[in-house]
């Protein structure tokens, strides 16, 4: 069965290569039949050149400009990804690599689910590294969003996400939302087309400073959650 990989990436540069080596590695070890798909959301530096210039087999760029946010990144890569397994992570390898094995034996194991969801609350060590601060901050912040939201889900905003291939197809091919809220409207649409989700217990094994303004991104995805819940529920 093969697999997909999509890595969004935006002004990456200073991390992109070690990244996608240490992507190509994986899925080399673990998945004999993969691609690794890199979307580069309309970068100024030169990510993509730098991806490009390692020549690794099984390895694509899409590039498009101007920047238009991680949501379209996703949906632009899933929609061009060709596997039977579709997952997204993010370029900085936050989640590590076993994580792509295990997701595509969750869904191997359960014929009858179509979309895997990292959980960091699920993991006894999930937010290992945190600062006290940090932690409770996006406690907080994912807790009130699957609230407003009505999700019964642990973890709705983790960047790691594994579809069967015709679920993503019929998820992205009906998602609006380009910024980082696009996450709310692929459950929401995986729920209304009758996909079953699981949750995946993850940890953060690499740190690095969150591009989400906590305070001011919530008053901006809860504005944005209504209007994604009424889009979706018009059908």
């Amino acid at each position: 069965m093969k697999l997909s990989l999509i890595v969004p990436m935006y002004n990456e540069a200073a991390i992109i290569e070690n990244s996608v080596r240490v992507y190509h590695e994986a899925l080399c070890a673990d998945v004999p039949d993969h691609e690794l798909v890199l979307v580069d959301d309309g970068s100024t530096d030169d990510s993509a050149a730098r991806v490009e210039a390692l020549g690794l087999p099984n390895v694509r760029v899409i590039r498009y400009a101007p920047n238009q946010g991680k949501g379209n990144a996703v949906k632009t890569g899933m929609l061009a990804a060709t596997g039977e397994i579709r997952m997204f992570l993010d370029a900085d390898v936050a989640y590590g690599t076993d994580v792509i094995r295990q997701a595509a034996a969750l869904l191997a194991e359960n014929p009858d689910k179509a979309m895997v969801i990292g959980s960091r609350p699920l993991h006894p060590e999930g937010y290992a590294g945190y600062t006290l601060l940090r932690k409770l901050a996006s406690e907080t912040y994912i807790k009130v969003l699957n609230v407003v939201g009505g999700f019964r889900l642990s973890d709705s905003q983790c960047g790691c996400k594994a579809y069967r291939g015709a679920a993503a197809e019929a998820i992205f091919a009906r998602t609006e939302t380009k910024g980082f809220a696009f996450d709310f409207e692929t459950i929401l649409l995986a729920q209304k087309l009758g996909f079953g989700i699981l949750e995946m217990p993850v940890k953060i094994v690499n740190h690095r400073d969150s591009k989400v303004h906590v305070f001011r991104d919530t008053l901006h995805m809860l504005a944005e959650l209504r209007q994604i819940k009424k889009r979706v529920k018009k059908g």
